[in-house]
């Protein structure tokens, strides 16, 4: 337990250092902002292209002043960030910025205080705000996820109602509980913990966990999760996972992982960064040397140098990545997507072929009415179904527990049955209303010499039991493991994008067929074994298919760690933790297409910003060099703040397009 509170502890206390330095950059965004527009209107620059003049005596030493706390106040995370990048001996966006910062704030105090040359303090200043800005953007997004787990972890009641020896219940804090203790779970209450149910049954909820709307029906040895909310009757769990063992903690673990991990992308804007660290320094020293070379006087060639070093640092890569991943990661979390390995999701794009597992993904994963028919004038199909349900009502069979939900649904009245018997293999009988009603399957009929109806059965994929009274055959009902109504839309949108959907279970020949058929699927494996899963995945990849696996996640779970992309769909308390990379929160196959159409959005704008932002260093640099001095063409470092600003603000739009495009 000690560990076990210590490790709650460290989590706490990891949560509280980020919220920290949220709160941290935030505060220096906004007081930089402050300080920023005096500097800016007071800058001959700025006054220059507005065409208005606004000096009086000193004013140098106050943009001096006001530029030296937001160097040192706001600049100061980048400078620590360049001494932690230069230790590692991998200079990347933190010393791109530290090197463009330093040499803007230590010219200028030069220029102040006598050198000859121009004031680049509202440089120095907007790029502080603009890279706190885009920090702040990108720790906020990955906060964000993390708080909205919270929230979830939130929904865990604060007490147990734990059951001693002699049957009497305790009130305990949910801090107390042990692997292995007896809680109580009365209807209405929230499951304190994760367990198995050992008495009693009920429909438990589990919207808020799993987003499965319609409330789930539990029974012994069926697994119950922790902030759940228990609906119709009283159960006795036996607690499995408490604290981070948790089905929530390690939800929320998985963020953690997901934030420790940055995505391939975001690594490429910091590796363009590294490089244009290289080229920012080469460019200066190379400029510096060639204008002295030329016969140019040390004054004019060190504001030159000092221009390139400045302007090859774009405001617009600070901005490029965070504010795609921040909307990215928003608008993934609104449709049930949780992104444990972002390089994965972006690589979603070049997915070709997508493995589904059928019980629980493209089916619901459990019995349900399908068809009911009436064969006699004077009934209804309810009344075909109320009367099925009433003899079914004591049953513990799967078919009997479809056939009682489907009358729950309905809200219809059940009657109380009489003599209740099983037929062994063959169904049940029981007196309802004086009558004999049976439930009963094909086979029974066949034995009774009572002919099958033509269009009983639809497909093999479906059980038909028949209901007779006093040995007149009343009507049937036609169950099945139905297939989600999702399913069909997601099927066909994946296939509209040229991608094979294939299908890989466990379950018979018969009833895969049926599905696949249904459901209009490129291919099926039928009867296969986890490991054969697995087998299938590594030949459709070395056929050069990029594969996609979606599971469970449980005996799914090698296929899922061997797939290009490993989605877990469904949650349980085993979630595939290691080796799914992204998890579909609401269980919805519909959702796999998302992920592809999300996925392939956000690497194109990604890709997008990181190309304008370098573009404009790819035309900036050279001519603020002089490259094209003979011609009469140089970049003043009016031109470039203006150049600057609006790969900025491309930049900026064209991540919020990325709304509209996954929307």
């Amino acid at each position: 337990m000690h560990k076990e509170n210590h490790d709650n502890h460290s989590e706490h206390d990891h949560q509280n250092h980020h919220a920290h330095m949220i709160e941290d950059f935030k505060k220096r965004f906004w007081v930089c902002v402050v300080l920023t527009l005096p500097v800016m209107v007071l800058a001959p620059m700025i006054q220059d292209l507005l065409g208005y003049s606004f000096t009086f005596k000193g004013d140098r030493y106050i943009q001096f002043g006001l530029s030296s706390i937001v160097f040192f106040y706001g600049g100061w995370p980048f400078l620590k960030g360049m001494v932690d990048e230069i230790k590692d001996k991998s200079p990347g966006m933190m010393t791109l910025i530290a090197l463009a910062i330093s040499v803007a704030y230590f010219y200028s105090s030069a220029v102040v205080f006598g050198l000859e040359g121009k004031i680049f303090f509202w440089e120095l200043a907007s790029l502080i705000v603009i890279m706190l800005l885009g920090h702040w953007i990108e720790m906020k997004s990955v906060m964000g996820a993390s708080n909205a787990l919270e929230e979830l972890a939130k929904l865990m009641p604060s007490e147990a109602r734990l059951v001693k020896e002699g049957g009497e219940t305790k009130d305990i804090e949910i801090s107390e509980l042990k692997n292995g203790d007896i809680i109580l779970v009365r209807p209405g209450e929230k499951v304190p913990a994760d367990g198995v149910i050992i008495e009693g049954q009920s429909h438990v909820n589990e919207s808020m966990i799993t987003g499965e709307s319609k409330p789930v029906a539990k029974s012994v040895d069926d697994v119950v999760i922790g902030g759940s909310i228990n609906d119709n009757g009283s159960i006795k769990v036996k607690v499995k996972h408490t604290g981070d063992d948790s089905y929530l903690s390690k939800v929320i673990g998985m963020v953690n992982d997901a934030q420790q991990t940055k995505s391939k992308t975001q690594n490429l804007a910091n590796r363009a960064a590294g490089w244009l660290f290289y080229i920012a320094l080469g460019s200066g020293i190379i400029t510096l040397i060639a204008w002295l070379s030329l016969g140019k006087e040390f004054d004019y060639s060190l504001e030159r140098m000092v221009t390139v070093m400045i302007i090859s640092c774009p405001h617009a890569l600070g901005l490029a990545v965070p504010l795609v991943v921040a909307i990215s990661t928003a608008m993934s979390a609104k449709k049930g997507l949780l992104i444990r390995n972002r390089t994965a999701f972006e690589n979603s794009r070049k997915i070709t072929t997508i493995i589904f597992d059928k019980t629980g993904t493209l089916t619901k994963g459990e019995f349900g009415v399908t068809r009911i028919k009436s064969l006699d004038d004077s009934l209804t199909e309810d009344d075909i179904l109320r009367i099925a349900a009433s003899v079914e009502s004591n049953s513990e069979h799967p078919i009997a527990a479809g056939i009682v939900k489907k009358a729950k649904e309905k809200e219809l009245e059940l009657s109380e049955p009489k003599d209740f018997e099983n037929i062994t293999g063959k169904g049940m009988q029981a007196k309802l209303d004086g009558k004999k009603i049976e439930i009963v399957s094909p086979g029974y009929l066949k034995e009774k010499d009572i002919e099958i109806p033509e269009g009983s059965f639809k497909n093999e994929s479906e059980t038909v039991v028949f209901l007779l009274s006093e040995q007149s055959l009343k009507g049937f009902i036609a169950l099945a493991d139905e297939i989600r109504e999702d399913s069909f839309e997601a099927v066909k949108t994946l296939k509209e994008r040229g991608l094979k959907v294939v299908m890989a279970t466990g379950d018979n020949e018969k009833v895969a067929k049926a599905v696949s058929e249904e459901l209009d699927l490129n291919d099926y494996y039928a009867e296969v074994l986890p490991e054969d899963k697995q087998k299938i995945v590594k030949d459709l990849q070395n056929d050069g298919e990029f594969v996609a696996m979606t599971g469970d996640g449980v005996n799914d779970a090698p296929a899922l760690a061997q797939a290009d992309v490993g989605i877990a769909v469904g949650s349980g308390t085993d979630v595939a933790a290691e080796t799914a990379d992204i998890v579909l929160v609401n269980s919805n196959p519909k959702d796999i297409a998302n992920i592809i159409i999300f996925g392939t959005a956000t690497y194109k704008k990604i890709m997008q910003n990181i190309w304008w932002a370098a573009g404009y260093n790819i035309v900036a640099v050279p001519l603020a060099a002089g490259v094209l001095a003979g011609a009469g063409i140089i970049l003043s470092p009016a031109i470039g703040a203006v150049l600057m600003s609006l790969s900025t603000v491309i930049v900026a739009i064209n991540a919020q397009l990325l709304k509209k495009s996954i929307n």
